[in-house]
């Protein structure tokens, strides 16, 4: 006799939210041809698992980028956010 899967839950059940039906970002890692379509699957990502808050979305968009210039961009952002305590600006960020 087989067992069945036992069903995905369909509520977060550590945030008590509904499941995110968009699939994580990939990591971007400089690919210029590649940048449009990542773009829109990190923003999709932002708005489905509700990420809220300036700093929330840069701190998930930062986690996102890696290597080549990209990744250079990351640690000297990631820098500056460890040395400042202030809120960052979405439109200075973007």
């Amino acid at each position: 006799m087989s067992t069945a899967p036992a069903a995905t839950p369909a509520v977060n059940e550590l945030a008590g939210m509904p499941r995110s039906m968009v699939l994580d970002p990939e990591w971007f890692d400089s690919d210029q041809t590649k940048f449009e379509d990542w773009w829109r699957g990190i923003r999709l990502f932002l708005k489905s698992n509700r990420v809220n808050g300036t700093d929330n979305r840069i701190t998930v968009i930062l986690a996102c980028l890696r290597g080549g210039v990209v990744g250079i961009y990351a640690q000297k952002k990631l820098d500056e956010l460890d040395e400042e305590n202030n809120t960052q600006d979405w439109d200075d960020f973007v």
